[in-house]
């Protein structure tokens, strides 16, 4: 340990000198120092610090100066990103130590060499924009390092064409393969195995924890300590990892995997050609079973009928049929045994969740305009996560700005099944009673009541007039933003960014740009979006964000809850609206200069008993319903600008 953590984080520490624009933070001290203690006394921690506390330096310098091995789990692939290519630099640059540190993520993020040979002899099959893409992608494949599919900017990372040369656990063929030594995904890994310190993201850490990665050597390494930064999202990401799932695209893939792969090296008869054909088919017609309409409901909505039951009966007698004329050709490709194994295990992913619901387990499906897809979610992974987290012995730290409910973190805990634990909360050392203001408008009816969307529009044109723009306008459905795009492209003077209208990060960046602009959102822009400065001084919730009951994995968790005697409401409902909320309201105040309005127009913070509960887990800020006194907070803040002109 070069130091403790508090003094480097201090006014006489390196960071001030190395880091511009560097500010002294108690709060920031205080949580570094913690870390610190838990790593030497190998106890677990949990840290709300609230937005402004400079989370990632506190944790960044007790994991680069402890000479542990850390490795450290993000949100998103966009954090991990800016984690390791400028965060962790800067700090290691300032504390002067020799911290080797690598990059981790999921193998369908790294460029899959053998799939890309596979492509390059297969372009008469494909579309000219596919051709040249695959050109592109192959100019680039002998110049890169990493295969990170993020450094080739000409396709956007979600582009459909990136399934096609990039692989995944289950089409992977591992040492048989023949560019196995130059593999992206196996260099990381390797890289990954060496470093003192090592980033991933939550998906990366679950899907290692739950054993869905079964290929070749080790997924992540053995380490010392695991920070989880945005902790609030794992319990739900997790749910998704400890269950089963299985989707009509993947038979579709299967097909064209295992079509592709006989007829480039065996090829001795048109039987297996056919078969193929036989399961894409029963796959689109097992889709097209379910109907047109995306929808997303429980199982018992199906499961009586026969058209759906007799196309996955179908489907199935075709994998049999397919499965019975692969097996002997597994001798004569190593492709081949993969595409078999693959099958074997989409089977029996589609037999499980086609049969009887179990009582521990939420069983759905979801129809997506190409696909569907049929679940088993645990209804409780807290005991799944628990086993799974013991075989990874070592010090864990749980950190997020959105952790606690009316200052405590029950919830959090019970959702992970922690035990043993330290913890601290952290307020945000922003001024809030100074930089904001929390608007409460009267006169709103219930959020049940038809007219309720209309009248919050009225409420917000009054606040964006006031604010000239500089918003966000939060919604927790697209049926209610949709009301609300149409309203305000006639009403509002000011430039409008709709949510679904691009790309988010385009979107974000042109609202940042655009003076005067407002921009709607939906659950994608309520978290992980951060916008400095002028361009936001107002963010507008339309309601508290309950989910929806229609939801049938939330539905089938409330009803468990009643079925131990539980309140549901309370217990879960409740805790997880306030966590969005807060996260809603996280992004108004992103740094020390910045000020706005925060508008909740939701009558039952006011209204209900709940309401104590949401407004007590906010930043204390001064609460007012009228439009005066937010008038008046404009106005203080553009006087304010002209006098330091």
């Amino acid at each position: 340990m070069l130091d403790n953590s508090a003094h480097i984080l201090g006014e006489s520490g390196p960071l001030v000198d190395q880091i511009e624009q560097f500010s002294v933070r108690k709060q920031q001290q205080h949580m570094a120092d913690s870390i610190q203690a838990a790593f030497e006394r190998k106890k677990d921690l949990i840290v709300e610090a609230g937005t402004g506390t400079g989370k990632t330096f506190a944790y960044l310098v007790p994991a680069l100066c402890s000479g542990k091995k850390v490795i450290i789990s993000t949100g998103t692939k966009n954090l991990q990103d800016q984690l390791f290519k400028k965060d962790i630099p800067l700090v290691r640059k300032a504390l002067k130590i020799p911290v080797s540190c690598a990059l981790l993520k999921g193998r369908s993020n790294y460029l899959c060499l053998h799939r890309l040979k596979q492509q390059q002899s297969n372009l008469d099959n494909l579309p000219p924009k596919s051709i040249t893409q695959i050109q592109g992608i192959s100019g680039w494949a002998r110049q890169t390092k990493t295969g990170d599919v993020s450094e080739h900017v000409a396709i956007p990372e979600g582009d459909m064409l990136w399934s096609r040369v990039t692989s995944t656990s289950e089409n992977c063929i591992g040492s048989d393969c023949d560019d196995f030594q130059q593999c992206h995904v196996m260099l990381a890994r390797r890289e990954a195995q060496a470093a003192d310190l090592v980033v991933i993201n939550h998906h990366l850490l679950l899907s290692d924890m739950s054993l869905l990665e079964d290929g070749f050597g080790e997924l992540l390494p053995t380490a010392d300590a695991y920070i989880i930064d945005e902790a609030h999202q794992l319990a739900e990401i997790a749910s998704n990892f400890f269950g089963i799932g299985v989707s009509s695209q993947q038979f579709i893939e299967l097909g064209s995997d295992v079509k592709k792969e006989y007829l480039q090296n065996i090829n001795e008869s048109k039987e297996i050609e056919h078969l193929c054909d036989a399961v894409q088919k029963a796959a689109r017609d097992l889709h097209l079973a379910f109907g047109a309409q995306t929808r997303r409901s429980a199982w018992n909505m199906v499961s009586k009928d026969q058209n759906i039951m007799a196309q996955i009966a179908e489907l199935d007698d075709r994998l049999v049929g397919l499965k019975n004329e692969l097996l002997p050709l597994c001798e004569r490709s190593a492709e081949m045994e993969s595409c078999y194994s693959r099958l074997v295990s989409l089977q029996d992913r589609l037999q499980q969740v086609s049969q009887e619901s179990t009582p521990d387990h939420v069983h759905w499906f979801e129809v997506h305009q190409r696909s569907v897809s049929m679940h088993l979610t645990p209804l409780n992974i807290a005991d799944a996560f628990q086993v799974k987290k013991q075989q990874k012995s070592g010090t864990w730290v749980f950190t997020s700005a959105t952790l606690s409910v009316s200052g405590g973190f029950d919830y959090f805990v019970q959702g992970l099944g922690l035990t043993e634990y330290d913890s601290i909360l952290l307020e945000s050392p922003f001024d809030y009673s100074q930089q904001a203001l929390l608007y409460l408008p009267t006169g709103l009816p219930e959020p049940n009541n038809e007219l309720y969307t209309g009248k919050v529009i009225d409420k917000a044109l009054e606040v964006l007039k006031k604010s000239e723009g500089h918003a966000f306008f939060l919604f927790t459905s697209f049926k209610a933003l949709n009301a609300a795009r149409d309203r305000l492209k006639k009403e509002l003077d000011y430039p409008l960014f709709v949510q679904g209208e691009g790309p988010r990060d385009v979107i974000l960046e042109r609202f940042r740009q655009t003076p005067n602009a407002v921009l709607l959102g939906t659950n994608s822009f309520w978290e992980g979006v951060d916008v400095r400065g002028e361009a936001l001084t107002c963010v507008i919730i339309d309601k508290l964000p309950f989910a929806s009951p229609n939801d049938p994995v939330f539905q089938a968790r409330l009803d468990a809850l009643k079925e131990q005697g539980m309140n549901p409401f309370m217990h879960y409902q409740l805790p997880k609206a306030v966590i969005m909320l807060k996260q809603g309201v996280g992004r108004l105040i992103r740094d020390a200069s910045d000020y706005g309005v925060l508008m909740i127009c939701d009558p039952r913070l006011k209204t209900k008993a709940y309401g104590k509960i949401f407004l007590k887990s906010l930043p204390a800020m001064p609460q007012t319903d009228s439009i005066i006194d937010v008038h008046a907070l404009y106005m203080r803040q553009r006087d304010a600008k002209v006098v330091d002109a």
